[in-house]
Parts: C-alpha cells; sequence; structure tokens
C-alpha cells in the first residue's frame, strides 16, 4: 500500500502518519494524460479493470487503495490540475465535457471509486479556483506525488466544525464531519468550518498524514457505497496555520460553483446506470433471451434512457463552457438552474435503469456472483443526494419567473 493512502488505524483514534515511502506505491505513468482528451481516453481504458475488482473491496470498511494506484498510474489523479502543474487542463471551463466523460468512465468501472475520485477533483479545481498560487502549486506537488485530496461539508449542526484562533495566528479546530468519505485515506481532505464571533464558514486544508482525526467507524453501516470508508471524522484538538486556509470566508459557497458542481456527481451516476444497462445486455446474451419481444422492449427502453443521460451530460457541459457561466454574474440563476435539472433528470434515468433491469434479470439476475445486487445498492445508495426536491422547485421557479437557458 503507497503511503500516500493513510493505513487504516487500528483504533477509534486514527495515528499519525509519515510521508515517507511505503512498499507498493505505483507512481504516475511515464505517459500520464496532457489533454483533456487523453484524460477522458485513459479513464475509458481503466474502467474495466475497475469493475473486474469492485467486488472485492465490496466491504463496510473496506477501501479501493489499489484502484486509486492504478488511477495514479494512469495519470487521473493530477487530470484535473493546469498543464503547467502536471495536469490535463480538466479544470478548464472549455474541458468540462471531457471531465464529465471521465468521472462517467470511473463511475463504470465503480461507483465507490467514482464518488470519492470526484470528491478528489472538487478539492483540486477549488484549490485552483479559490486558492493562492504557492497553495496551487504546493498541493498540485502533493497530488502529483499521488496525495489523495477530498472534500468533508457535512456535520450535525450541534457537533460542526468550527475554528478557535490562537494567539499564534493558529486555529484549533473542534467538532466533526459525518459522510468524510475516504476518512483514514485522504491524506488532503478540505473542510469548511465555522469562524469565530460569526464569520463565516473557512475552508481550509487538513494535512491528514500529520494530525489525523479520530473515526467513529461504527457511523458507516450503509445500504451501498461501502467501500468509501464515509466514516465520522472528529477533528477536536487539531490545528492548522493560516497556510492551510483556501480563500475568504464563505468562499466555498459561492453560485454558482457550489451547486454547479452538482453535474459532476450526476456524470459518476449515469456511469452506474451505464454498467447496469451493459450487465443487463450481458446478462440476457448469454442466456439467449435475444429474441424474447418484451425483453427486446425493456432494453430499447436502456437504451433510450442512457442516451438521454448522454445527452443531458453533454448539454450541461456546453452551458458550464459558455462565456461567464462560472463567474457570478446574472447568468449565475441559469447556470445553477440548468445544474439542477441535469441532476434532476439523470437521478430519474438512473432510477428507470434500475427498474427494468430487475425486470429483465429476474429473481436469477439478484443472486450472486452476478454484480446486479451491488450495482443496485450502490447506485440507489448514491443516487440520494442533500435537497432534491429543492433543486426541482429551483427549476420550477427560475422558468416560472420567465427566465431561460441561454445557449
Amino acid at each position: 500500500m503507497s503511503a500516500d493512502f493513510l493505513p487504516r488505524p487500528s483504533a477509534e483514534s486514527a495515528p499519525d502518519v509519515t510521508d515517507a515511502a511505503t512498499p507498493g506505491a505505483e507512481p504516475a505513468g511515464p505517459h500520464s494524460p496532457a489533454t483533456p482528451a487523453q484524460a477522458e481516453a485513459a479513464a475509458a481504458a481503466l474502467a474495466p479493470r475497475l469493475f473486474a475488482q469492485a467486488a472485492a473491496t465490496d466491504e463496510v470498511g473496506a477501501f479501493p487503495t489499489q484502484e486509486f494506484g492504478w488511477l495514479r498510474a494512469a495519470g487521473l489523479l493530477t487530470a484535473a490540475l493546469p498543464p503547467a502543474l502536471g495536469g490535463a487542463g480538466l479544470h478548464e471551463p472549455a474541458a468540462t465535457l471531457p471531465l464529465l466523460r471521465t468521472l462517467q468512465h470511473i463511475g463504470r468501472g465503480n461507483l465507490a471509486v467514482g464518488r470519492v475520485f470526484e470528491g478528489h477533483v472538487n478539492a483540486l479545481m477549488l484549490i485552483q479556483q479559490l486558492g493562492t498560487q504557492a497553495q496551487a502549486a504546493r498541493y498540485a506537488a502533493d497530488a502529483r506525488a499521488g496525495r489523495l485530496f477530498g472534500v468533508w461539508n457535512t456535520e450535525v449542526p450541534a457537533d460542526g466544525v468550527r475554528l478557535e484562533a490562537l494567539p499564534n495566528g493558529r486555529y484549533r479546530l473542534h467538532g466533526a464531519k459525518t459522510f468524510a468519505s475516504g476518512a483514514g485515506h485522504l491524506a488532503r481532505p478540505l473542510i469548511t468550518g465555522a469562524l469565530p464571533e460569526g464569520r463565516g464558514w473557512q475552508l481550509f486544508v487538513l494535512p491528514a498524514d500529520r494530525q489525523a482525526p479520530a473515526l467513529d467507524r461504527s457511523f458507516w453501516r450503509p445500504l451501498g457505497m461501502r467501500a468509501t470508508a464515509s466514516f465520522r471524522a472528529d477533528l477536536t484538538g487539531l490545528e492548522i496555520g493560516p497556510d492551510d486556509l483556501i480563500g475568504p470566508p464563505d468562499a466555498y459557497y459561492r453560485q454558482p460553483a457550489f451547486s454547479g458542481g452538482a453535474i459532476r456527481f450526476a456524470a459518476v451516476q449515469l456511469g452506474g446506470a451505464e454498467a447496469v444497462f451493459e450487465e443487463t445486455r450481458a446478462f440476457l446474451r448469454g442466456l439467449g433471451r435475444i429474441d424474447d419481444p418484451y425483453q427486446r422492449q425493456r432494453l430499447g427502453e436502456m437504451a433510450i434512457a442512457l442516451e438521454s443521460g448522454r445527452q443531458w451530460v453533454r448539454g450541461a457541459a456546453e452551458h458550464a463552457a459558455r462565456p461567464g457561466a462560472a463567474e457570478a454574474t446574472e447568468a449565475t440563476e441559469a447556470t445553477v438552474a440548468y445544474a439542477n435539472m441535469m441532476r434532476t433528470a439523470i437521478e430519474t434515468i438512473c432510477l428507470d435503469m434500475l427498474r427494468l433491469a430487475e425486470r429483465c434479470v429476474g429473481a436469477r439476475g439478484l443472486l450472486e456472483p452476478q454484480p446486479f445486487e451491488r450495482l443496485h445498492r450502490d447506485l440507489t445508495h448514491y443516487l440520494r443526494q442533500p435537497a432534491p426536491d429543492g433543486a426541482l422547485a429551483d427549476v420550477g421557479r427560475f422558468v416560472l419567473e420567465g427566465k431561460n437557458f441561454v445557449s
């Protein structure tokens, strides 16, 4: 196991971990992707390998360490960085389509890997957008070294993370995050915390390989997505310095970037739906059921749903890449509303795909070692994203106010 993925603690409080190299690390490949198209191709090539391995880590408390070694070897852990910092430029608005397709391919291979990888990409993009030039360079070096990033922003309000200012200019942390995906394995989680005296929310990077949070593993007993290690992480007593703060207060919640980022997790979800489609087709072909008219009808519906999802990905990418889409301008509302529309449509597509697949494969297909049982659990769980009703209502408000999506 690489030192870049933190070893699993044996106690509730995770021990400090050094940066010393550990046997088993897979260095970045000699031909890491240099363009968005190359990154997308690398993800497409890796997806079957991820899928073949997915069942091996489908356990509560497990983590796909080996799989992230493969992503590193393929150059995908740095793909969201600018080329000048060793990346493929997937962070650029003009590269949104290959970014979403890259995420879709990884989700097609393994939704748990896709969830954590999307968080890694999100964190690197936030640092590029909100951090200083020195921070961007420093954390890019960490990504090139194979260290995993992520974003932890979910908490119980009464026990949420807050920053206590110390006389020496540093901050002591109090409180915990829940659903902290990759906990115990991320070296650089980006975390939101409340500043003293109601001065807003501050985004910061926790050097978790040197200051490890205490993990409550009993929190994560999920239906699906078992291998994401989404534990409760208690940061109480840890300290960070001013160089660990990313951007000004409340910068993380600025629109359209905050809600507009939903198109990324929706792309991963669509990858899961694509895996359901592909496995359903292979299952029926293996049984010789390709001449059954009802199976043909259901596969036709599934093919339409999948292609609809692909068109939503393309539309979301085109919308995000238009001039001014990523800025806080009058186009902000349109960007957010379109992202909410896309995530809602993808959710519906995924649910339809699961329903149709169940009818296609029947009870036999839902038995192990067939992959459908795991795919159903993972996709059903991953579709439960925050505020789905609010997202759809926001689309309705936008159009009822007479506003339009600018192409």
